[in-house]
């Protein structure tokens, strides 16, 4: 039997099962460090259909210090050879602009909210009612933050990327030990773009099985494929970095979805969802009229009262009116009872001589 899991609210969205996908935009440092460009996102955002805007909540001198040393030289394709200060310095989103940003998400009907990254942001969140709250892939193992964000009340969607099964596992304790009650596993691979044949889609049932949370997916890969897969496995979040154009560049933006992409993803993921409906087997409601276009046994041949029925003159046919064709073989041989017309269907009165057992 599945695990009994326990939908939240974020707003006043229910996200669970039965329920849409709940998409998420995740901003990162695609505003470029403008802010009127992060008002823009946010309402193309809205324009695409997403639930929600994710930002992220930290400075550079919060999640890391100046310093040029080897271990401080990031070794990734996408920012190659800058020291991590650098590039937070650059992806980060000002905490002036946070009040701002919040009240242009509650004027465009959007929810707001965003990813702290230490104790402070925690505290400058819930000054501005933050509704809910995400652990980053890379602070899973930050058990201090994960204790702090969860003794908020809020609802808590943890990232996994990196994460193996015990730190997922010390995180959720974590999270639960602190008065968490409203909590998501969001399966994630933190590759940028993540490899399609890396993606393990299956972790999102291993984990809600193991958690008895419900999961959904932070998705790296590119395009929208992965994300529409995950929901047909049952992901009841999606969060997708979003750009008003790739070609605007950004510190995310390589594998970040543009404004029509988003909305194509928002649209297949409902389908997705709809579609997994069930289970329920058996002709549906959409099927009635086609059930008439089975086949069946039907006379081919004008047939004589007492004549015997043969290959010749039955035949498995469209439409659904006479007998099933799995009586075939038990009515060759038999004889009819009147005289019968080629396109007859075959009826049990037709027919006698044979074995009905």
């Amino acid at each position: 039997m599945s695990p009994v899991k326990q939908s939240i609210f974020i707003g006043s969205k229910e996200i669970g099962s039965g329920h849409a996908p709940y998409i998420i935009a995740e901003l990162s440092g695609n505003h470029n460090g403008n802010i009127e460009r992060a008002f823009e996102l946010i309402a193309a955002a809205k324009t695409a259909g997403a639930d929600a805007v994710k930002i992220q909540t930290f400075t550079a001198d919060t999640i890391t210090i100046d310093h040029d040393g080897p271990e401080f030289i990031v070794d990734l394709p996408l920012w190659k050879d800058r020291t991590l200060y650098d590039l937070y310095q650059e992806a980060h989103t000002p905490w002036a602009w946070h009040e701002a940003l919040f009240a242009k998400g509650r004027e465009l009907g959007i929810t707001v909210f965003s990813s702290p990254f230490d104790f402070s942001a925690v505290e400058f969140l819930e000054e501005l009612d933050a509704p809910a709250y995400k652990i980053a892939s890379s602070e899973l193992v930050d058990i201090p933050l994960i204790e702090k964000t969860a003794s908020t009340g809020k609802p808590l969607i943890i990232s996994t990327g990196m994460g193996t099964l015990e730190e997922i596992e010390e995180a959720v304790n974590a999270a639960r030990g602190a008065g968490c009650r409203e909590m998501i596993l969001l399966h994630c691979v933190s590759a940028y773009p993540t490899p399609y044949e890396q993606v393990n889609l299956a972790n999102l049932n291993a984990l809600a099985e193991k958690f008895d949370l419900f999961t959904g997916l932070s998705d790296h890969s590119m395009g929208t494929a992965v994300s529409v897969s995950a929901v047909a496995l049952g992901a009841c979040i999606i969060e997708k970095h979003f750009t008003l154009s790739r070609d605007h560049g950004g510190v995310d933006s390589a594998f970040s979805l543009e404004p029509k992409e988003l909305k194509q993803l928002v649209e297949d993921t409902k389908i997705a969802s709809i579609a997994c409906g069930g289970p329920d087997i058996g002709p549906k409601e959409s099927e009635q009229k086609s059930l008439k276009y089975r086949r069946s046994l039907y006379v081919v041949k004008d047939m004589k009262a007492g004549d015997v029925f043969t290959k010749d003159n039955i035949r498995s046919i469209r439409p659904s009116f006479g007998l099933k064709p799995k009586h075939y073989h038990s009515i060759l041989g038999g004889r009819t009872t009147r005289r019968l017309k080629r396109g007859d269907p075959l009826s049990w009165d037709m027919i006698e001589g044979v074995n009905l057992d």
